[in-house]
């Protein structure tokens, strides 16, 4: 009973603030759409109407979870080793490019064996693109912001190319040029829910969810259970200090960043054996690495509470629908994200604040000892 009551208080403790934040972030949205002429209760019944009412709304909220589970997972790696990865987006494009290459060369394999190098191979891609910010960062002391944003870009060009001229069905089938690449072959592709409880009928839901969950599960195993998850952790509250402990800042910021970038590329590799089946070229970001920021953000940076983040965001993006349909402006659903991650980060930028506050004290306490130390054997040499 007393272990169950310390949980309790522990996960009270840890997401007391996010709860808060979606509390007042419904409470928000309410004034908006009262202001627009609007029902709240109207509004916000559409809207779990449009999301839980029913198996197959319900899979298709789990078919928007799936993506930005993994990349919130991918920003908390990084925030948990002091990095900001806001490169989640070109991870994820470098993710989906690599899927259909890998999916296509390798064709020839049996289906378990195809689908496990499509996923791998969007988590090695991912990786890679991830770990040139990491080293940039570790070795040379570029911040990985600009580096991380910069790489998007890159990314979504070099794709939008490899769809052109590498990956288009003209240049691998003789077939007249696509504004997409070749299709996944069928036995390349993950299975529907559907396909096991006809329930969920048309919607999206694929067994990547479970993918999804097992990520989440292993990550949280990785950082808080393993001698690599307390290394990664060390490097990002004190750099210095897990230095001067024998912990090398320069492999884990490469590997924090390789990690993360994995996870993105994951997802994107998921998302196109899951549903999509080609890469179309487009001018534009699908936006997942950015949401996996605002979900790793109101999961307080924790693998189990970015689960539930994910599949709130997942309610929200799903019923948004729904609500326009009952004559609700889509832009509330913006506005009720908008004031969640507001107050989620306000909590984040004052626990950073009070965490440079304590560490500027214990320095200056460690100076103040410093000196009387000194002081003292002043007095002592004098004395002599």
């Amino acid at each position: 009973m007393m272990k169950e009551d310390k949980l309790l208080k522990r996960f009270w403790d840890n997401f007391r603030f996010p709860l808060l934040a979606i509390f007042l972030g419904f409470i928000v949205g309410a004034i908006f759409i009262v202001a627009s002429d609007n029902s709240p209760v109207v509004a916000y019944k559409a809207l779990f109407e449009g999301s839980l009412g029913g198996i197959s709304k319900f899979g298709e909220t789990l078919y928007k979870t799936t993506p930005i589970l993994f990349t919130g997972l991918s920003i908390a790696v990084a925030f948990r080793t002091g990095l900001f990865n806001i490169g989640a987006e070109g991870q994820y494009i470098m993710g989906t490019i690599s899927a259909i290459a890998a999916g296509w060369y390798f064709q020839g394999l049996p289906h378990f064996a195809l689908i496990t190098v499509i996923i791998l191979s969007g988590a090695l891609a991912g990786a890679l693109w991830a770990s040139i910010a990491g080293f940039l960062k570790a070795k040379i002391g570029v911040h990985e912001v600009i580096t991380t944003i910069m790489l998007n870009y890159t990314a979504l060009h070099l794709t939008n190319y490899i769809v052109k001229a590498v990956l288009n069905p003209q240049v691998l089938e003789g077939t007249p040029k696509q504004a997409h690449t070749v299709q996944l072959v069928e036995h390349g592709r993950l299975a529907k829910l559907s396909e096991f409880i006809p329930q969920f009928g048309y919607s999206s839901a694929h067994t990547g969810i479970f993918i999804g969950l097992f990520a989440a599960f292993a990550i949280y195993v990785l950082l808080f259970k393993t001698t690599l998850g307390y290394e990664l952790r060390s490097v990002g509250n004190s750099p210095d200090a897990a230095e001067y402990g024998g912990i090398s800042k320069v492999r884990n910021i490469i590997l924090a960043m390789a990690i993360s970038g994995a996870l993105s590329g994951m997802a994107g590799a998921v998302q196109i054996s899951g549903l999509l089946y080609k890469v179309t070229q487009t001018p534009a970001m699908p936006g997942y690495g950015f949401d996996g920021i605002a979900v790793a953000l109101v999961g307080q940076i924790h693998p189990i509470g970015i689960i539930f983040s994910a599949f709130l965001f997942g309610i929200l993006s799903n019923g948004a629908r729904k609500m326009q349909i009952a004559g609700i402006p889509k832009e509330v659903i913006g506005i009720i994200q908008g004031v969640i991650i507001v107050f989620v980060a306000a909590d984040q930028l004052f626990k950073i604040l009070e965490k440079r506050k304590k560490a500027k004290e214990m320095k200056l306490k460690e100076m103040a000892e410093v000196e009387e130390m000194n002081n003292k054997k002043t007095g002592e040499s004098d004395e002599r």
